[in-house]
């Protein structure tokens, strides 16, 4: 990206010189990597500023140009949605759109039974994460979209933490709407992208207005140098999926064999089956740690660790992901949301292992 804010610098929109054409192409370009990625149409892709900004643009948007076009006011999500979906549909019921929230099971899994129950000829939009961001569990998209389909109804899922970790293919799981983010993949932050199905058609009210830019959806100078750094992350982050999903089950299952034989008391949340959840994601739970003490020895063992999601961790409240999964409001506060990463090693693990027995010391 660096010779892009430079030397190569062009604004795509403009089209009367050599400079913004040449940025168009890095755009088209980077469109078409994102697509391919999740088995899209390039033109189906849209750029934003991340995936926040994706996920309002789609079920802002999707709501109410169907309550304005074919007066569904009605808005499925469930309860373990990224909290940028939930603020959303939150807006949407203050407009008066009637906002029913559905539940999961104790493993973080939407509840199929209660969305079929839900669903009527009045419901606009299904929300649907294909993974969880806090405790790693992959949602049935696929027979959620199914479900929708049946009662007219439209599914967006925030797939955040799923693409580059886990295949996602649009197609497939029968998206109509469907949002990913830069910083996810190892690419920049800042920059993110919405899929938005053609066929059968998926129209949505724009959230932004002004000079046409991504179809009129999203109006706005597109910023061309994240936009290639997305595509390019996007593409090396495909590349590596097969081998970095078998690396990081093997760390993974290394790090609770040793806390098994460590004695440490804890509970895994989410999906138990290494199939059903993230490969880089654990969420442990520890009885026998306080909060302040498990926290105290991850800082002064310089690991980066927390209870929930980033974009809330501000918040000393519970986990919104646990307690609909029943978890106690106590036990939630006393969990850590693990993330293996590109550059995560055993000893990185071993690590966490001595700050975890620190903190069951200064407990005892």
């Amino acid at each position: 990206m660096q010779p892009l804010w430079t030397e190569r610098f062009g604004n795509p929109a403009s089209v009367e010189h050599q400079r913004g054409l040449a940025a168009a192409d890095r755009v088209e370009a980077a469109r078409q990597e994102i697509a391919r990625a999740i088995g899209a149409e390039a033109r189906e892709i849209v750029f934003t500023s991340g995936a926040t900004e994706a996920n309002n643009i789609a079920v802002l948007g999707a709501a109410r140009f169907r309550a304005a076009h074919e007066d569904r006011r009605r808005v499925l999500v469930f309860e373990t949605e990224h909290s940028c979906v939930l603020g959303a549909v939150n807006a949407l019921a203050e407009e008066g759109f009637e906002v029913v929230r559905l539940p999961v099971d104790e493993a973080g899994r939407a509840d199929l039974g209660a969305l079929e129950a839900a669903l009527d000829t009045q419901t606009a939009l299904v929300c649907l994460m294909t993974a969880n961001n806090e405790v790693g569990t992959i949602q049935p998209i696929a027979e959620a979209a199914a479900l929708a389909h049946a009662a007219g109804a439209w599914l967006h899922s925030d797939a955040a933490q799923a693409v580059g970790k886990i295949e996602v293919n649009v197609r497939a799981l029968e998206v109509d709407l469907l949002s990913l983010s830069g910083h996810k993949l190892y690419g920049p932050m800042g920059v993110g992208a919405l899929f938005v199905r053609r066929r059968p058609r998926v129209r949505l009210a724009p959230l932004v207005h002004g000079g046409g830019q991504e179809r009129g959806l999203r109006a706005g100078t597109l910023p061309m140098p994240l936009i290639v750094g997305l595509g390019h992350a996007i593409t090396l982050a495909e590349a590596a999926r097969v081998a970095t999903t078998a690396r990081h089950r093997s760390l993974r299952e290394g790090l609770l064999q040793r806390l098994d034989r460590s004695g440490l008391r804890y509970s895994l949340n989410g999906a138990a089956s290494p199939e059903q959840r993230l490969p880089g994601n654990l969420s442990l739970s520890f009885p026998d740690l306080p909060r302040d003490a498990l926290f105290a020895a991850m800082a002064a063992h310089g690991i980066a660790v927390s209870s929930g999601s980033a974009c809330s961790s501000h918040d000393v409240a519970p986990s919104h992901v646990l307690t609909a999964m029943g978890v106690s409001a106590a036990l939630a506060q006393q969990t850590l949301r693990i993330g293996l990463g590109r550059d995560t090693s055993e000893a990185d693990l071993i690590a966490l292992e001595k700050a975890l027995l620190t903190a069951r010391t200064k407990a005892a």
